[in-house]
């Protein structure tokens, strides 16, 4: 079997690829898929996560970490993508933080005539530069935080420091 995923990077522009990859291809070869469809290196740390329709970011599925058992390099296709899992989020290169999201779209069967992980649709162009992520928290919360800090204050006392 075969996956047909469609990667969009998100950026303000229409930047999307499509490929083909066996089911049997593992979380490394989607990663190298996806960087080569994209014309980046792959040569910068990565990760995926779980996602739902709505794009929010659930599990991590780290290529590489520092304890052995959690690392998914090596995990098949097969065994993330399930009949309630079709998206991912795709993290490349930590410093810059480009972010796509991967969707499954399709499952077909594989042809002899084909070579995987093909590249079957390509729209848009990479912008030189990521774009800047904003990570702002949500109004009611940071009002939580100002008051958690005001609490803080008014508990601390010069004469309890030693």
């Amino acid at each position: 079997m075969i996956y047909r995923i469609r990667i969009i990077l998100d950026v303000k522009e229409d930047v999307l690829r499509d490929i083909e990859i066996e089911a049997t291809a593992t979380l490394e070869d989607l990663h190298h898929a996806i960087t080569q469809s994209f014309g980046f290196l792959g040569n910068e740390m990565a990760s995926f996560y779980k996602s739902d329709e709505s794009w929010l970011q659930g599990e991590e599925l780290p290529l590489e970490s520092m304890e052995k058992e959690s690392n998914m390099r090596d995990e098949v296709l097969n065994k993330i993508f399930t009949p309630s899992q079709h998206h991912l989020i795709y993290v490349y290169d930590f410093l810059n933080l480009w972010t796509f999201f991967v969707e499954l779209k399709e499952v077909g069967d594989i042809l002899s005539s084909s070579s995987y992980p093909n590249l079957i649709h390509s729209e848009g162009d990479v912008p030189e530069q990521a774009p800047e992520k904003m990570f702002e928290a949500e109004e009611e919360k940071n009002h939580e935080i100002d008051k958690n800090e005001e609490d803080m204050d008014s508990d601390y006392n010069d004469s309890d420091f030693y």
